[in-house]
């Protein structure tokens, strides 16, 4: 039993870490490739977990070929248009300066009601508003309004727009990130200072964050019941 749980707990260390050398995609996000990859290891993977007749190396061998494959195509395909068009494809134009491709359409098999479908997912009911959609190589679609039709910009409306600054995270549940004290320009003090001003401690502290233009965010834990 507890080979079987050795066994299990290796597969999935294999399996994390071919995913993070694949990338930080999302599922919904892959290209073709990527998707067949990740199905195929899926299923591969499960055969040596549930059957222990098969040998551990035997049933990582098929992984690792299948994941340093892929390795090496993508590292290829950076390279190579042409590589990068037969394992990813291409976009798509469904909807060119208004008029929808049917042609494209039915290449893609893609129907009206799905392309409508997507539209409505980026917040359009009006097919008249749109001058492109591209179905692009992982499955989304890009949707560009006519200028007329999009929301004025802060340019546009002649407004000062304030500068934004990504905030870091000083405290994170509890935790103080002393990598990040340099990143935001602060030390401990700071935030001894910033806690004491809360009436709080660190380990009260759920979320404690700060950017470039010294604002502040802190979120105390809440109790649990």
């Amino acid at each position: 039993m507890i080979l079987y749980y050795l066994r299990t707990a290796i597969l999935y260390l294999v399996l994390i870490a071919g995913v993070r050398l694949m990338g930080k995609r999302q599922v919904g996000q892959m290209e073709p490739s990527e998707f067949v990859v990740t199905m195929l290891v899926a299923n591969l993977a499960s055969i040596p977990m549930q059957d222990e007749g098969i040998p551990l190396f035997s049933g990582l061998v098929p992984i690792l070929t299948v994941l340093g494959a892929e390795l090496v195509l993508s590292t290829a395909s950076m390279g190579s248009i042409r590589l990068r068009r037969i394992l990813c494809g291409k976009p798509v134009i469904l909807i060119e300066n208004g008029r929808i491709l049917q042609d494209n359409l039915r290449r893609t098999r893609i129907t009206i009601d799905e392309l409508t479908g997507h539209l409505r997912l980026k917040e359009v009911l009006d097919l008249n508003t749109v001058q492109f959609a591209i179905l692009e190589t992982n499955g989304d679609l890009s949707v560009f309004l006519y200028p007329a039709q999009r929301p004025a910009t802060a340019k546009e409306a002649g407004i000062q727009a304030q500068k934004q600054f990504l905030p870091v995270t000083i405290i994170d549940d509890g935790r103080l990130l002393k990598k990040n004290l340099p990143i935001a320009k602060k030390d401990e003090a700071w935030v001894e200072k910033v806690l004491r001003s809360h009436h709080s401690t660190l380990e009260n502290t759920f979320l404690l964050t700060v950017d470039a233009a010294d604002t502040i965010v802190w979120l105390p834990k809440e109790g649990r019941a």
